[in-house]
């Protein structure tokens, strides 16, 4: 079946039994986009590279293989393409063909972007937080009665080890205003101007993505942009403890007066002033507004993200004509149902050392300054009793190059630290650049509370047998014993999987 044009930027109203081939099929996003078009009838296929990934997992229960790339995948069933940002229409094989055959080719915000045109859609942003806040909201919407679908960009626990969550009350998402979408939307590349939101959430706001938004400014100007898109009487929701994000809001609030604006955090006033309440028994206690509530899950910035979750939930039951605070008891039984996601905080393993102590291990994607500094911190009141031993790896040399000083600095609340070299990204050039895993090194023994407990290794496994030894080590101070964190966007997350399995051969 051969179509005119294949520069289209929307999918067709009724998807059922339309055949999708998605390249790039393993990306989160994509694996999470897939689910939601395959339970709405489409006929999925997908290519990608070899490498095993976690979103193998959920494409298995789906019954779905994700093929080599080839110009055979497209074949004269495929009747759209939807494609990943880090494959190009002039260069991947399969792209290659379906424009050839002028098969209508989305790139992956564009199909997310029309999927959430047709319904009551809520997207989530900000440069920290934006997966937590997606799955506290959709673990909070499981508890309540709304015809809900929730996208995010990992896999979340409370979701069945799903990226996406729907609701038995969901109608056909065939232009249907009654149902409610709410989506992880991505700063990078401006991806969330292809989103269709009645309600954001504003998490946070600083210098990130330095390839794409040299400065500040630049990034900032872009969430003012998404912020823009709102209709009229539209919601944002907003941190009032993020400094970037108020100073967002009050650029927006100049050109939009008509939106809504509505704060949550300390700074707040209003039904969403936060109130943090004590760390007791591996539960982060707070009260909300006139509610209390408890997280499972430790940080202070998890409370951050819950609380923008309460908020979103409680205005979508105002705007579909419920009262919130009938449902109290359900959103605080939401929030304790909740435990993370994959690789955010994610406990990978437990267990005991030769010489008796006792080792949990956890990884997170935390990959900016600000995220590693506040999740740590986290770490270090929820788990003040143990050692914690990180292992960082940076990723991409922009951001490390424009972030140095606060990458050095982001570890106060470790005792020990352990570097590597820079992960690279496909879209940037390691040549173009000085900067090496060694400089942070060195920066890091500059800022460390101890230079000595700074460690680096330039390949990731070169480290298992430091980390093996320290983990055996017996120390007074820490009775319940350690706490060993892989972290980063890179894949240090193998040195976590490799300990695990040395001590699982042990037993």
């Amino acid at each position: 079946m051969l179509f005119m044009q294949n520069d289209v930027t929307s999918l067709p109203e009724n998807i059922r039994g339309v055949h999708i081939h998605f390249v790039g099929i393993k990306g989160t996003g994509m694996a999470a986009l897939v689910e939601i078009l395959y339970h709405n009838g489409a006929i999925i296929t997908g290519s990608d590279v070899s490498e095993r990934f976690y979103t193998d997992e959920i494409l298995e229960k789906l019954k779905i293989k994700a093929l080599p790339f080839a110009k055979e995948n497209i074949t004269d069933k495929v009747q759209y393409v939807i494609y990943s940002s880090a494959y190009k229409t002039d260069k991947n094989p399969d792209l290659i063909e379906a424009t050839s055959r002028n098969i209508p080719c989305l790139l992956y915000t564009q199909a997310l972007g029309s999927y959430s045109g047709r319904a009551y859609s809520c997207g989530i942003c900000g440069v920290h937080g934006k997966t937590s806040t997606t799955g506290l909201t959709g673990t909070i919407l499981k508890e309540l009665d709304l015809p809900a679908q929730v996208l995010a960009g990992s896999i979340i626990n409370s979701f069945g080890g799903k990226c996406t969550y729907t609701s038995p009350l969901i109608s056909s998402m065939q232009q249907d205003k009654k149902n409610i979408f709410v989506a992880e939307t991505c700063e990078y590349q401006r991806h969330f101007m292809s989103f269709c939101p009645q309600k954001i959430i504003l998490t946070s706001v600083e210098s990130d993505h330095q390839d794409y938004y040299p400065t500040y400014e630049d990034i900032r100007n872009a969430f003012v942009e998404y912020i823009e898109k709102l209709p009229e009487c539209g919601d944002l929701i907003y941190c009032a403890d993020d400094k970037g994000a108020c100073e967002t809001v009050e650029i927006a609030r100049k050109k939009r007066p008509d939106i809504n604006y509505i704060p949550y955090g300390e700074n707040a006033d209003g039904n969403y002033k936060l109130v943090f309440g004590k760390v007791e028994n591996e539960k982060n206690n707070f009260t909300l507004g006139k509610a209390d509530y408890a997280l499972k899950v430790p940080g202070r910035h998890e409370v951050l993200d819950a609380c923008a979750a309460v908020a979103l939930c409680c205005e979508l039951l105002k705007t579909f004509g419920k009262n919130p605070q009938e449902y109290t008891k359900k959103i605080a039984q939401g929030l304790l149902n909740f435990s993370g996601g994959k690789r955010r905080s994610e406990i990978t393993g437990h267990f005991t050392t030769k010489n008796g102590n006792d080792v949990i291990v956890i990884d997170d994607y935390g990959h900016h300054p600000t995220a590693v500094k506040t999740t740590l911190a986290g770490y270090k009141v929820f788990y003040s009793k143990r050692k914690i031993i990180v292992d960082f790896m940076s990723h991409t040399y922009s951001r490390t190059q424009a972030l140095l000083k606060e990458f050095a600095s982001s570890f106060d609340s470790a005792d020990e630290v352990i570097l590597h070299k820079i992960y690279s990204s496909a879209r940037e050039n390691p040549a173009d650049f000085t900067i090496t895993g060694k400089t942070l090194f060195e920066e890091t023994k500059k800022c460390f509370k101890n230079a000595s407990d700074v460690h680096y290794f330039e390949e990731i496994l070169d480290a298992k047998d430091f980390v093996l030894a320290e983990l055996e080590k017996k120390d007074k101070k820490y009775p319940d014993g350690y706490l060993f964190v892989t972290m980063g966007a890179g894949d240090n997350w193998k040195i976590g999987k490799a300990i695990l399995e040395t001590n699982k051969e042990a037993l």
